[in-house]
């Protein structure tokens, strides 16, 4: 990675992988992933596309894992240059949440040691860069599950709590 006046430049390798959430595409620089979601892939500013399975294949390998219930914890390198630093030191806390544990907004607010109010704090989530990895559907509201922007919304959510334990399978689970 470089910088030209002032600009980073940079390459990015991207990934697709199907997920019981749906399609998942990671995407990953020369310092880790700076990007993950549904079905599209992220445009980032300044990074050239280059065609590297080896530097996507941590990524997939743990999200593979993470679905088939045989990781917990992401220890994938996270590339936070393009989050600015309130988000980002949000998204810092909240990747510290534990899998199969949930905070509210407020909780979540009070552990980053941010001035940020709870409805701030959901605007955050909504533009998290790094879904899963970076646990938003771990995040809910004081009186239920809250929203989620990924996937099919609040199902997906729904699904990865239950996945994780947190929540009891229903019997459309079953």
């Amino acid at each position: 990675m470089t910088t030209v006046g002032g600009t980073v430049v940079g390459t990015v390798a991207f990934a697709e992988l199907p997920t019981p959430v749906g399609r998942f595409v990671l995407a990953v620089t020369e310092e880790g992933l700076v990007a993950s979601g549904w079905d599209s892939r992220p445009r980032l500013k300044d990074l050239v596309e280059v065609d590297d399975p080896g530097r996507t294949a941590g990524a997939v390998a743990e999200l593979t894992d993470y679905f088939a219930g045989r990781l917990r914890a992401f220890e994938t390198p996270i590339d936070w240059r393009f989050v600015s630093p309130t988000p980002r030191q949000v998204l810092q806390a909240l990747h510290r949440v534990p899998f199969g544990t949930v905070v509210t907004y407020g909780e979540l607010a009070r552990r980053a040691h941010s001035s940020v109010p709870a409805r701030g704090i959901g605007s955050i989530m909504g533009a998290n860069p790094l879904p899963i990895v970076v646990p938003c559907h771990r995040v809910v509201a004081g009186n239920g599950l809250g929203g989620f922007s990924g996937g099919e919304g609040v199902e997906t959510k729904r699904w990865l709590l239950t996945h994780e334990g947190y929540l009891q399978p229903t019997l459309l689970d079953l």
